[in-house]
């Protein structure tokens, strides 16, 4: 297995920071969603793009405390965690008001169908937790936790969209964010098993070399989904899946060029890569 230089500097690098403080994947899955509602002519409002950044903010940084409290000792080989262990307490009363924040909004302004959904979500959320950091931690059997991520992510973004006219329109890109995730998430596992074998944490890439090695091609499979989608569709639709194309070019970049950067950079870059969503809406009026 190949060794991994850890990120031993103090504080995390500037660019550094939306991935330590998780606010990177909230970014990207409120971008998806309003995407993805606008190309299907759902209106939604702040309220629900609100409740799922908040959301995946706190699933987000629950499993990375846990996590990090669950190390204890151990060397602590990434910014992320150590921010998470140093600042447990903080986080934790910062969490508090979130979720305060998470719950009051969503029954203030969500209707019934959307919080019995959002509550759902929620369990299935909570009993990965207790699965992945506990319970079923060695368990050979277990579904990759870069599975079971990109699934719950794909639920969160899809999750207020039920409703849109075009279910089939729906499944399609929801499919396409869900292998954009699956894809960022495995090639993370890459970059980072001599990190995840000292941290006694499981991961797809951990589980064989061969394995590893097909990790490589899950943004080429990307690629290929999303432009048979643009060639298919036209309009709005079409903008989601160009999106889709560009993030998985550019997560294949990433993982080209990888080994000369580093993992670190690497693991930003690769959330970076999903934001593309954010230069369609930011350029509507």
């Amino acid at each position: 297995m190949p060794g991994v230089v850890p990120d031993t500097t103090i504080r995390p690098r500037w660019w550094q920071w939306p991935t330590v403080l998780s606010l990177d994947a909230a970014v990207i899955a409120m971008a998806w969603q309003t995407l993805m509602a606008g190309a299907l002519g759902v209106p939604i409002g702040w309220p629900a793009v609100f409740v799922l950044g908040s959301s995946v903010w706190l699933a987000y940084t629950c499993d990375r405390w846990i996590e990090a409290w669950r190390l204890g000792d151990r060397p602590l080989l990434t910014p992320r965690h150590r921010f998470h262990q140093r600042h447990r307490g903080a986080l934790a009363a910062v969490a508090a008001l979130v979720l305060a924040a998470d719950v009051g909004v969503a029954f203030a302004y969500l209707d019934r169908r959307d919080i019995t959904a959002g509550l759902i979500l929620t369990v299935a959320v909570l009993a990965y937790l207790l699965s992945h950091q506990w319970v079923h931690r060695d368990a050979p059997w277990r579904a990759p936790k870069e599975l079971v991520i990109a699934a719950l992510l794909t639920a969160g973004v899809t999750i207020f969209l039920r409703g849109a006219p075009g279910t089939a329109a729906l499944v399609g890109m929801g499919g396409l964010f869900a292998l954009l995730c699956f894809a960022n998430c495995a090639l993370i596992s890459r970059w980072e098993r001599a990190i995840d074998a000292v941290h006694d944490q499981t991961s797809l890439a951990r589980r064989s070399a061969r394995l590893a090695h097909a990790i490589t091609w899950l943004p080429w499979l990307a690629v290929a989904a999303s432009s048979i989608a643009a060639a298919s569709v036209s309009g709005p639709a079409q903008t989601v899946a160009v999106c889709a194309l560009a993030s998985s070019l550019l997560l294949a970049l990433t993982d080209r060029v990888e080994p000369s950067m580093g993992w670190a950079a690497a693991r930003v870059l690769s959330d970076f890569a999903l934001l593309t969503p954010l230069v369609p809406l930011l350029a509507w009026p």
